[in-house]
C-alpha cells in the first residue's frame, strides 16, 4: 500500500483535494465549484453544510483500496463567522471574510469604544476592518439579536471540517489573529475583555498552531468520508496562509502572491510590523509573523467578465488581451467592485473604467482588468514596504499563474521578478504538506517543503514598458480619490435601493 496524505482547501468558488505521497507527488486531485450568496449588496455568505458536505465528497473520490491515508490536513477562506449552538448545529450561513462589507456600522463602533485605531493595533495586530471578525458578530447581535443569544461557538472551515472530522473544537492561532479585536497578537490568547464585551455567550475556541493534531477521524466520519478511522487530522489554518506555506514562502523576505477569485499577499517578517491599512497576524508556522494584504477581487472582475462578453474560454480573452498590448490603448480601471480591502480599506469603493471609446473591445477591457489587479499589487507592496516590510522574494501562486500573461503583467507593472513554483496547486497542497510533516510521515523521512515543490521558473520584468506603467500607476493613485465621492453615492443608492426592495418584498 502506497502511503499518502490528504489535504482539502474550502476557498470562496471551489473546494479542492490531493491526495500526496511522502515526496509530495500529487496522485489525484478532486475540485467541486460552488457559489456564494450575496442575499444584500455587501453581503457574502455560505451554508457551511456545503463546506462538508463538499469535504466528505472529495475524499471519497480520492481515497481508494491501496491508499494509506497517514494524516488529513485542512484549510479554507477566511476568516469567517459560522455560529453554531452548543451542540454544534449551525445557527445561520457563515458570513465569509473581508469580502463581506455590511459591518461598516459597527467597524466605526467599536473602534470608538476600544480606543481608537492605535489600541486596537498595538493589542491586536490589525485596525477594524471588513476583514475582522469582531464587528460582524458586534452587527449579529444588533441585527439578529435571536441568533447571537443562541449561539455559544465560533467556527471557520477549517475549524469546522477538524470538528466534523474529529469532534474536536479548536481555532489555530493564525485564524485566531484575523478574529480582530477578540485576540492578543502579543500574548497569543483571546483578550477576555473584548471578546466578552462583543460576544458574552460565545465558548471562545481553545487555541492550537497549525501543525498541530487536533484529533483523529472518528468512527462516524470515517462512514461519510471513506477514511480511515482514527488517523489523525492537524488543525490547518486559513487558506492564503496554507498557499505560503504550499510554495516554500514562509520565511522572513518572502512575499506570496496568491492569484485567486481574490488576490491575497502574505508577507513574512522577522519582528511583528503593524500599520492601519494592512493586516499583522501570526504566521502559520510557530514563531513567525506576517504583514498580509488582500484585494476584494481579482480573479473575482475576470470571470464575471467573461459571464458578461457571452462565456468565450479564458485562452480566447488571453489572447485578445495581449493583442490589446500595454495600457489596454487608453483605458484604466479600478478594481473595487466589491468594495476593497488593502491598503484603503473602503467597503464603498466602486468599480471603474475609466477613457472608454466605441474603439475599445472586449479584449481591451479585459487587458484592462488583469492591468488593474496588478497596479493594486503594486499598491500593497509599496504599503507593505512603506510600514518597514522587506520584501526579498515574491512567489507566485493560485490559478491566474498558469497562463502566462496575468504573472508578467504583475512583473511588469510592479517591477519585480516573481518565482513560480513546479506545483501551484495552492492551499490544498499546504494542507497535505502541514499533514505530512506533522502526522503522516514515517520517521526519518524528512518532509521538507523545499523538497516538495522546488521552483520552476522566474518572471521577468519588461524594463521597457517600466516608464509606461509608472505613468499609468500615476492616473491610477489619482483615479480613486478623484472619484471617491461619486462612488460612494452611487454605493448609498445601491444600499438604499437594496433596502426598498427587501421592503416591497416583505410587505
Amino acid at each position: 500500500m502506497t502511503d499518502v496524505v490528504l489535504g482539502v482547501d474550502i476557498g470562496t468558488s471551489s473546494s479542492k483535494g490531493v491526495l500526496v505521497d511522502v515526496a509530495g507527488n500529487v496522485l489525484a486531485s478532486e475540485t467541486r465549484e460552488h457559489h456564494v450568496d450575496r442575499p444584500h449588496p455587501g453581503w457574502v455568505e455560505m451554508d457551511g453544510g456545503i463546506w462538508w458536505d463538499e469535504f466528505a465528497a472529495i475524499s471519497r473520490a480520492l481515497v481508494h483500496d491501496g491508499d494509506n491515508v497517514t494524516a488529513v490536513g485542512v484549510s479554507g477562506m477566511g476568516p469567517c463567522v459560522l455560529l453554531t449552538d452548543d451542540g454544534g448545529r449551525p445557527l445561520r450561513p457563515a458570513i465569509l471574510y473581508g469580502v463581506d462589507t455590511r459591518a461598516t456600522v459597527e467597524i466605526a463602533e467599536l473602534t470608538e469604544r476600544f480606543g481608537g485605531d492605535e489600541a486596537i493595533i498595538n493589542r491586536c495586530g490589525s485596525a477594524l476592518s471588513t476583514q475582522a471578525v469582531g464587528p460582524k458578530l458586534a452587527w449579529m447581535d444588533a441585527h439578529e439579536p435571536d441568533v447571537m443569544a443562541r449561539a455559544r461557538r465560533l467556527f471557520m472551515p477549517s475549524s469546522w471540517l477538524v470538528h466534523r472530522l474529529t469532534g474536536s473544537y479548536v481555532l489555530d492561532h493564525h485564524s485566531a489573529s484575523q478574529s480582530t479585536p477578540l485576540y492578543d497578537t502579543e500574548a497569543l490568547d483571546w483578550y477576555e475583555p473584548w471578546a466578552g464585551d462583543i460576544a458574552p455567550h460565545l465558548d471562545l475556541p481553545p487555541l492550537v498552531w497549525p501543525t498541530d493534531i487536533a484529533g483523529t477521524v472518528t468512527a462516524e466520519a470515517a462512514k461519510e468520508t471513506g477514511l480511515p478511522e482514527g488517523i489523525p487530522v492537524v488543525a490547518g489554518t486559513i487558506d492564503a496562509w496554507s498557499e505560503a506555506v504550499s510554495v516554500d514562502a514562509q520565511n522572513p523576505g518572502d512575499l506570496m502572491l496568491m492569484y485567486g477569485t481574490t488576490m491575497f499577499l502574505v508577507h513574512t517578517v522577522e519582528q511583528r510590523v503593524s500599520t492601519p491599512n494592512l493586516w499583522g497576524t501570526i504566521g502559520a508556522l510557530e514563531g513567525t509573523r506576517s504583514l498580509a494584504g488582500g484585494m476584494a477581487t481579482s480573479g473575482g472582475i475576470t470571470g464575471w467578465l467573461k459571464e458578461l462578453f457571452g462565456s468565450p474560454d479564458y485562452p480566447q480573452l488571453l489572447s485578445e488581451s495581449d493583442q490589446s498590448g500595454p495600457g489596454a490603448r487608453g483605458l484604466l480601471m479600478l478594481p473595487y467592485f466589491a468594495g476593497e480591502r488593502t491598503p484603503i480599506a473602503d467597503p464603498d469603493a466602486r468599480g471603474v473604467v475609466a477613457g472608454l471609446t466605441l474603439s475599445h473591445g472586449r479584449g481591451d477591457i479585459y487587458r484592462a482588468a488583469l492591468e488593474a489587479t496588478a497596479l493594486g499589487v503594486r499598491h500593497n507592496i509599496e504599503s507593505m514596504e512603506a510600514a518597514g516590510g522587506s520584501i526579498e522574494r515574491i512567489v507566485a501562486v493560485g490559478g491566474g499563474t498558469q497562463g502566462e500573461l496575468w504573472t508578467q503583467i504583475v512583473s511588469d507593472v510592479t517591477g519585480r521578478e516573481q518565482l513560480v513554483p513546479a506545483k501551484t496547486i495552492g492551499a490544498s497542497y499546504g494542507a497535505a504538506y502541514l499533514a505530512g510533516r506533522s502526522a503522516g510521515a514515517p520517521t526519518g523521512s524528512g518532509v521538507d517543503i523545499a523538497a516538495w515543490n522546488p521552483p520552476s521558473h522566474t518572471v521577468t520584468p519588461n524594463l521597457g514598458l517600466r516608464q509606461d506603467y509608472d505613468e499609468l500607476y500615476d492616473l491610477y493613485r489619482q483615479l480613486y480619490p478623484s472619484t471617491q465621492a461619486v462612488q460612494h453615492a452611487l454605493a448609498d443608492r445601491q444600499h438604499r435601493l437594496s433596502n426598498a426592495t427587501d421592503t416591497r418584498s416583505n410587505a
